[in-house]
């Protein structure tokens, strides 16, 4: 038998840690979360995407009651980017979760179904998209999706 060790790396910040463009993009995703329609969770979840020409697009989560028929926030934001300006990767996208009166202390990461859409946006500009999720206490940082997603599947499968 052979092993396989997948490695991810996150790096935890600071405020500190951040620059100003990050600080932005995560008060711009605290922001969008004023915006979720979530009615049956009350989680709502904001998105910020930076995109190469320095233009940030934000989405929220939007719930219904047939479930699963609403979508996340990473997923709004992405389809709305990549609808909106066809041709400008995304750069980093940040989340932040708020519920039950503030923002969570700890970092949530992107469901399966969100990770798979990092992963198609990425290869198709062919550009990592550099994660931030908020948290108050720390902040993670992703320079990938492939960190969350190592076994990922893709079109290369399909051919």
């Amino acid at each position: 038998m052979k092993k396989l060790t997948i490695t991810a790396i996150i790096n935890r910040l600071t405020d500190e840690d951040l620059n100003s463009l990050d600080k932005k993009l995560i008060e711009e995703a605290k922001k969008s979360t004023k915006n979720s329609y979530s009615p049956y969770s009350k989680f709502a979840v904001g998105a910020a995407a930076l995109l190469a020409d320095g233009t940030i697009v934000c989405g929220s989560n939007q719930e219904n009651a047939a479930y699963p028929s609403g979508t996340c926030a990473e997923r709004t934001t992405l389809f709305y980017a990549n609808s909106k300006y066809p041709d400008q990767a995304v750069d980093t996208l940040a989340v932040a979760a708020y519920t039950k009166g503030e923002f969570l202390d700890i970092p949530i990461s992107p469901c399966g179904a969100c990770r798979q859409v990092i992963l198609e946006v990425e290869k198709r500009y062919n550009h990592p998209i550099r994660i931030l999720l908020y948290g108050e206490n720390e902040t993670y940082e992703i320079k990938s999706i492939r960190d969350l997603l190592p076994l990922s599947f893709d079109e290369d499968f399909l051919k």
